[in-house]
């Protein structure tokens, strides 16, 4: 007879693995939850979009896959605690901003005052083959899209990933009509940029 509380492994009672079907792991991961299925899902569907808004921040590639990937994670908290769903491609944009700009902030604080050798920034205006390429129109475009503010730019790129306006207030955190004065600048530049 055992004391009672005293620890023994049984292994008796385990049965042997039928190899790696079995694993904890490898059950744990195809039996993902509701919740994991659907962050996964949408996951798919902005993770493109979300980057290219990050992207005109200016981060690089890699700073910007962190990012969305953050983004996902705060995603899966909010929906996990129960936050609303209503409206979840806003809230995606507005936690992709905050720390779009959280990350721009650090990689600028970051970077010495005078940079090494070989870590000179780049011309952001086209390369000469682009230059070539892309036509004296091209070119106007691309010179009105870098002279507009940040703002303006901010609200354009978000417009062109289908955000309608009251998501762009909410991302961006301006008034609706702010937001439809942005665009309407905007467009009339490029409008006129592309007529000359």
């Amino acid at each position: 007879m055992e004391a009672p509380g005293t620890i023994h492994s049984d292994r008796s009672m385990r049965t042997p693995s039928s190899g790696l079907a079995d694993s904890p792991v490898t059950r744990a991961e195809s039996q993902a939850t509701p919740l994991e299925a659907e962050v996964v899902g949408h996951f798919d569907r902005f993770r493109e979009p979300l980057l290219r808004y990050l992207l005109s921040f200016g981060l690089s590639v890699a700073d910007g896959e962190e990012v969305v990937q953050e983004v996902f994670l705060a995603l899966f908290q909010h929906l996990h605690r129960g936050g609303p769903r209503s409206n979840l491609r806003g809230w995606l944009f507005r936690v992709a901003h905050n720390l779009g700009l959280r990350r721009r902030y650090q990689t600028l604080r970051g970077k010495c005052a005078e940079p090494e050798a070989g870590e000179w920034m780049q011309d952001p205006g086209p390369d000469p083959e682009e230059q070539m390429l892309s036509g004296e129109t091209q070119q106007r475009l691309q010179a009105v899209l870098r002279a507009l503010p940040e703002q303006d730019r901010r609200c354009l790129t978000l417009r062109a990933e289908g955000l309608r306006y009251r998501e762009i207030a909410d991302v961006l955190t301006m008034s609706l009509g702010a937001v439809s004065l942005s665009l309407t600048r905007s467009l009339a530049r490029i409008s006129r940029a592309a007529a000359r």
